[in-house]
């Protein structure tokens, strides 16, 4: 990425932090008036609006469990935060609407603001500590898929996975969990798509945290796709260090699997961005395939709205949209991709969107649900 275009990317994303934190300063200042000093009340405020962008720099530079602890509560502020703007937002409107059809009365639109500020306070708590309940309770998604085409068995399961986002908030016992999962399934194919790292490779590294995931003994073949994270952190050591555990990465590759099955996988499109390589044309990618037999990709970002139409494969298998983690951010997520979770056919092609496994940032979700996918496929050719 240029240095040109991390500046702005950063630059943006600090006035939106910066701006949603002043906003909420004032806001709960009013709230708190009289129940906390003003001094207290600004020292706890800083301490929680710094513990997101330290949490990202100690993670890069200085991992520890101190940095995780930090990272974590980071998150969570980042989540509160939001939704804090949200409600306050609509409490604000509701008063303006209030006062204005006389159901406030003029002496007491004070004390309705003041009121309102502590709900909205109370209502993003309540909705943040509800989003991480959310997480510990992975679901298992199951598609069956036919494709009218030949192969050497007649029914093919995969278990795919993305956006695992390991790292300082994903851990060890999340890694148990998703063992679970995938023995339950008892694929005959793993699938990662993408995102396994959360991007910093380095808590991943200081306690091994894919030692602690044991694939499907049944399990034939394992394989993944890089991630958009893969590239954020350093992909010269995130890439040895997941194939060091026995998951083949395809970078832009098509392999043929002993069953006449054609697995085709992409490297993410920011790769871009961090390597200066661009990835290869889908076409491209698929010149040499056989279409007369079936063709599964797996690219981590599904087809955006301004992509041409796509052909040359079966199945498309993606993540990276998380459908949207958090309402309302689902509705910006699908003003860029044809499609940001489910399954649906396009073109005569079976596409397939997880929600993904872990998320990034807060470890919240409101509106989707942590999920592995349990993919059937009959050959009927």
């Amino acid at each position: 990425m240029r240095a040109r275009d991390i500046a702005i990317f950063f630059t943006v994303v600090f006035i939106i932090y910066a701006g949603a934190n002043v906003f909420l300063y004032f806001k709960w200042a009013d709230a708190f008036h009289g129940i906390i000093g003003g001094n207290l009340y600004t020292i706890i405020f800083i301490v929680f609006s710094l513990t997101f962008i330290a949490g990202k720099i100690l993670e890069r530079q200085f991992s520890s469990i101190i940095a995780d602890i930090i990272n974590i509560i980071g998150g969570f502020w980042l989540a509160f935060i939001l939704y804090s703007v949200l409600i306050i937002l609509a409490a604000d409107l509701l008063r303006v609407v209030f006062v204005l059809t006389g159901t406030i009365p003029p002496g007491s639109v004070a004390q309705f603001r003041h009121v309102s500020y502590l709900l909205s306070f109370g209502l993003a708590l309540v909705l943040v500590v509800a989003g991480f309940i959310n997480t510990l309770f992975i679901v298992t998604k199951k598609y069956q898929i036919t494709i009218d085409k030949p192969a050497g068995i007649k029914e093919l399961k995969i278990a795919a996975v993305s956006d695992i986002h390991l790292g300082s908030i994903i851990r060890k016992r999340s890694m148990r969990i998703l063992s679970a999962k995938l023995e339950a399934i008892a694929p005959d194919m793993v699938l990662f798509l993408g995102d396994i790292v959360d991007g910093e490779i380095n808590s991943v590294l200081r306690d091994d945290l894919l030692e602690s995931l044991n694939l499907p003994d049944k399990a034939r073949y394992v394989y993944a796709v890089t991630g958009n994270h893969e590239y954020i952190g350093n992909h010269s050591k995130t890439i040895p260090y997941i194939e060091s555990k026995g998951i083949k990465i395809l970078l832009d590759e098509v392999v043929d699997l002993d069953e006449g099955i054609q697995l085709a996988g992409r490297k993410d499109r920011d790769s871009f961005r961090y390597s200066g390589k661009k990835r290869k044309d889908l076409e491209d990618l698929l010149r040499g395939v056989d279409h007369g037999i079936p063709v599964v990709v797996m690219d981590h970002q599904p087809p955006g709205r301004k992509d041409g139409n796509l052909s040359g494969f079966d199945i498309m298998l993606s993540g990276h949209t998380h459908k949207g983690q958090m309402w309302p951010l689902n509705y910006l997520t699908a003003l860029t991709y044809k499609l940001i979770y489910g399954h649906r056919i396009i073109d005569g092609s079976h596409y397939i969107v997880s929600s993904g496994f872990g998320g990034w940032g807060p470890r919240v979700r409101i509106g989707s649900r942590p999920e592995v996918l349990d993919i059937s496929i009959k050959f009927t050719g």
